[in-house]
């Protein structure tokens, strides 16, 4: 007679069984034999006696007894049959005295199939075990260019030195950003007190995480983990009570929800204007004089704010890089705020938080920031992003916006210029210009947009020049910018005398305590650099629209359609953000064939990324009559056919580099979180 609980089990893998069916899917146990037919190893590797996740146990070594069970390791097999009566004489021993015999099973890409001991598995799953004692035998998959390879790769490098099993990653580079939230090298192996606490963390987030229903999200629960260690950090976490760890959850339960690949970032191209907004609202399916009405009432308010404005300002907050006297780029945002002040007047007031060189500088900012007031943030550097999405997480309320672009994020939204527009332009004059057909390019740090603004100055000069080609080096890479910045421009001239270059697309931002040194589109000269163009940021133009929206109500009305999607705004020259200036020395035929394309651009009647475009390679990157998208563009990590030079790796660059290349880097495609 068998015991009630073999009637739940059985009852179990019945459901589970019709399930499969259902989905079409195999209804048994998966066989790693029948797996490994199909897939190349590399050979074995003995771990011992390792307490194997329970929840990693997949399958069965060989098909013997495969249909016995459902995919779920609950019998199959009918209540009166002799493998019933020995499922339930194993139950009863596992309640009496435990199931203490270890199971054989074999290791295969970080899931588990048991050689002997199916019915121990099938007894203790049901019994609600976390872990099963085994003897495992890895089964080594054969090296391949594949990102699962890769993952699986780091995972052994990480096991090796911690043994730990029960966390594991949809992402490359997510075991070495573990290691480095935890404050640990990648290499540095693991005391017994370190897997202890490590173990207990991942356990109390783990209950949390599954009471919500995380495994409904498409997300691993080591993605999940990896995700709340960026927000609230490691240390400490164990003194946290169950709830406190259920309210943080909570709050970054949205940025779990966009961690999947079919989450989107909304790339906003442009302003909306005036025009656009009444015609949008006309368009809808109430009464038009009703909307006529509305679109009235709301130029009225605007109307009265600026006659008779409010004595509370809305507060807004500026964290800077370094400051506007010691860093170019932050000098560009400091003349937008200033910008700001000037166009709103009485409406805003603004506020500078400047001197932060790191994610914490920045949290510790954007938290005075917040005391201070502050309803509004703009950080405005792409290695403030970090701090800024834990920020949002933190403060809900506070309207935070990173300055880089393709970020994943429910909390914040992201802005950044479509530069690679203007440099088009600049390319262009290049290209007239060049006496010598060899143009130089100096570039910053390989981040996302990066590769965009070379290609498109590429693209540019050979609009004009098929034969002209494109000397591309890096700034922040180590042997261009080793002793001070007058030492690394003299390393920079020495390489492009060598080369013949006639002219260079230099730095596109200059603090006011470098002024001397060359930047924008210069011809080199002997008695030195002649500035001829450069492509410029309008920062102003961008906080006026937006910090308008706010005052005048309409922030929520551009949220993304669905939770978890994010909003970056990616605005060119047709929204002013993005410009070109000249040299009265230009000849004036040259500029004006220059502002022509402009205009194209900004009218939409040409697409610089357009036609039959090659790389480096060969490769057909666009084909004829079809143009890149927009995510194409932001996640261009090839370079043009007429570029010489290449990315450079992370280990050439410079540490400051490295570091903003981690953040939004070319090199592996990802985004952040």
């Amino acid at each position: 007679m068998p015991i009630p609980e073999y009637l739940k089990a059985h009852k179990s893998a019945v459901k589970a069984y019709r399930q499969d069916l259902l989905r079409s899917s195999y209804p048994y146990l998966p066989v790693l034999d029948e797996l490994l037919s199909f897939t190349d190893t590399a050979g074995e590797m003995d771990l011992g006696l390792v307490d194997i996740p329970a929840e990693l146990i997949k399958g069965t070594k060989s098909s013997g007894r495969t249909k016995a069970f459902a995919s779920n390791f609950m019998p199959l097999l009918e209540e009166n049959s002799e493998f019933a009566a020995k499922w339930c004489t194993l139950y009863q021993s596992h309640l009496k005295e435990g199931i203490r015999e270890p199971v054989i099973a074999c290791e295969f890409m970080n899931s588990y199939y048991i050689i002997e001991g199916n019915k121990r598995v099938s007894v203790l799953k049901f019994s609600g075990a976390v872990s099963v004692s085994g003897y495992v035998t890895r089964i080594l998959p054969a090296p391949s260019d594949t990102e699962e390879y890769r993952i699986y790769q780091e995972y052994m490098d990480f096991y090796r030195v911690s043994s730990i099993n029960t966390i594991y990653f949809s992402r490359e580079g997510s075991f070495k950003r573990l290691c480095a939230l935890m404050g640990k090298d990648f290499a540095e192996p693991w005391n017994e007190e370190e897997r202890s606490i490590f173990s207990s963390c991942l356990l109390h987030f783990a209950e949390v995480f599954r009471k919500k229903k995380g495994e409904k999200l498409s997300i691993t629960e080591g993605d999940a983990f990896l995700t709340y260690l960026s927000i609230y950090g490691y240390k400490d976490m164990l003194e946290k009570s169950s709830s406190e760890l259920k309210e943080e959850v909570a709050k970054l339960w949205i940025e779990l929800e966009a961690l999947p690949e079919d989450r989107q970032v909304n790339l906003v191209l442009k302003p909306r204007t005036a025009e656009e907004t009444i015609e949008e609202t006309l368009s809808g399916t109430a009464d038009p004089l009703q909307n006529a009405s509305a679109v009235l009432q709301s130029a009225s308010n605007v109307l009265l704010k600026k006659l008779f404005p409010s004595e509370s300002r809305l507060k807004t907050g500026f964290i800077y890089y370094r400051t506007a006297e010691t860093s170019g780029w932050t000098n560009g945002h400091d003349l937008g705020r200033m910008h700001l002040e000037n166009s709103l007047g009485d409406q805003i007031e603004t506020f500078v938080y400047d001197g932060a060189e790191s994610d914490d500088d920045a949290l510790q900012l954007i938290e005075k920031a917040v005391a201070d007031g502050c309803q509004v943030l703009f950080t405005t550097s792409p290695r403030f992003l970090g701090a800024s999405i834990k920020a949002a997480v933190c403060y809900p309320k506070i309207k935070i916006l990173n300055c880089s672009v393709n970020a994943y994020s429910g909390h914040l939204r992201t802005y950044y210029g479509r530069l690679y527009e203007a440099k088009f332009l600049v390319g262009m004059l290049a290209g007239i210009l060049t006496d010598t057909g060899q143009v130089g390019y100096v570039a910053d740090v390989p981040i996302f947009g990066a590769s965009a603004a070379i290609n498109a100055f590429a693209l540019g000069v050979k609009m004009v020049n098929p034969k002209a080609r494109i000397h591309l080096v890096w700034s922040m890479e180590k042997r261009w910018s080793a002793g001070t910045s007058e030492e690394s421009y003299d390393l920079l001239k020495q390489h492009f005398d060598s080369l013949h270059i006639s002219h260079v697309s230099g730095r596109d931002t200059i603090s006011p305590r470098t002024s001397g040194e060359p930047y924008g589109l210069y011809g080199r000269k002997e008695d030195g650099p002649v500035l001829l163009a450069a492509a410029i940021w309008h920062w102003g133009k961008f906080y006026q629209r937006i910090v308008q929206t706010i005052l005048n109500g309409k922030w929520e009305r551009t949220a993304p359609e669905r939770l978890g999607d994010s909003i970056n705004y990616w605005w060119g020259i047709s929204s002013g953000m993005i410009d070109i200036i000249y040299s009265k020395t230009l000849p004036r035929r040259t500029r004006q064939l220059t502002e022509l394309v402009k205009h194209q651009i900004v009218s939409e009647n040409f697409q610089i990324f357009s036609g039959e475009l090659r790389d480096q390679n060969g490769v057909l990157r666009c084909q004829e009559k079809e143009a890149l998208s927009p995510a194409d563009i932001v996640r261009m990590d090839w370079l043009a056919d007429n570029v010489e030079g290449g990315i450079p790796e992370m280990e050439e660059l410079t540490e400051e580099a490295a570091a903003m290349a981690e953040i939004q880097g070319l090199h592996t495609g990802k985004v952040f979180l």
